[in-house]
């Protein structure tokens, strides 16, 4: 016998953790001092590039897409990967990424799997239009 069932569901939304403002402070140095921002865009003309030789674009869609790079809108996920590290943490890190051109490129940042995830997803975003200003 099936007796039906009512349930009602609530939705947590969580807000993406973020650092204090001291330490968002810190990890815009160590954005800096890693030149995220330039792997950040190089990674998505990458993308923008593939896809517009793979879907034959022309010059125009492929200008209007790459327009819509802004590092502003992937921050919070840098952010959130930093969340969780205290002031004393970052300052380390700062200063290995400041002293220690390896680190500059091969990086917490860079070889994050779920920060990697997550600009992988944001990429194909841009790709797909989403950013575009109607």
């Amino acid at each position: 016998m099936f007796i039906p069932c009512i349930s009602i569901s609530q939705q947590y939304k969580t807000a993406v953790q973020m650092p204090t403002q001291q330490n968002a402070i810190i990890v815009n140095k160590i954005i800096e001092a890693t030149q995220y921002k330039t792997y950040f865009v190089d990674y998505c003309l990458n993308k923008i590039n593939e896809t517009a030789s793979k879907e034959k674009w022309d010059e125009q869609k492929t200008v209007e897409i790459t327009e819509t790079i802004n590092f502003r809108n992937f921050r919070d996920a840098v952010y959130n990967l930093f969340a969780f590290h205290d002031e004393i943490e970052l300052e380390t890190l700062l200063k290995t990424y400041q002293k220690d051109k390896i680190y500059q490129t091969t990086n917490i940042m860079t070889t994050n799997k779920a920060l990697n995830y997550n600009l992988d997803i944001y990429a194909r975003d841009i790709v797909k239009g989403k950013y575009i200003s109607k």
